[in-house]
């Protein structure tokens, strides 16, 4: 089970079991002090410390920060990436699979759709296999935003691949 899906079960399986979650997940999983923690979510050490006291609950903004921080800093199988997914005459039409965006360099992985059903199935498993965005067509952007919780872009005819990465760069 990857570390999110180890929060969501904690939150859902019983009160107290996000923060049961998350303490395991720093200590044992990601080996990593709160203070290191906080500087990759952007969180203040004293929010993260009241959670793990259950002093108090975290909002969804909060929830937000740290499932995109566990998913960054979080080890995956298959490296992180973005997931294009999309026909396979657009996926062939991708030159690079490493794509240079200013500074970074952004691993690109294919995911061949041709049905809106597939490209929702697609979605759902480049986000298991740790996607830390997606690429698609505008006709299932609005489904897969509201199954994932990676950003999401949208690959808008006529324009680029990589103008739609470089659009959810910032969020991952």
């Amino acid at each position: 089970m990857s570390l999110v899906n180890e929060l969501a079960a904690g939150m859902l399986r019983k009160e107290g079991g996000f923060q049961e979650a998350l303490r395991k997940i720093l200590e044992e999983d990601l080996n990593m002090s709160v203070t290191d923690f906080c500087k990759v979510a952007e969180i203040s050490p004293s929010t993260i410390y009241k959670i793990l006291e259950e002093q108090r609950e975290p909002n969804l903004r909060t929830v937000r920060q740290i499932i995109k921080a566990v998913r960054r800093i979080s080890p995956s199988p298959f490296g992180h990436f973005v997931a294009v997914i999309a026909s396979r005459p657009v996926l062939q039409s991708i030159e690079e699979h490493i794509v240079q965006i200013g500074d970074e360099q952004i691993t690109v992985k294919e995911y061949p759709a041709s049905t809106v059903e597939d490209a929702i199935v697609a979605s759902v498993r480049a986000e298991r296999e740790g996607a830390l965005a997606v690429v698609c067509a505008p006709i299932i952007a609005p489904t897969v935003e509201k199954i994932l919780t990676v950003p999401v872009s949208v690959i808008i005819p006529g324009n680029s691949i990589i103008r739609a990465i470089e659009n959810v760069r910032d969020q991952i």
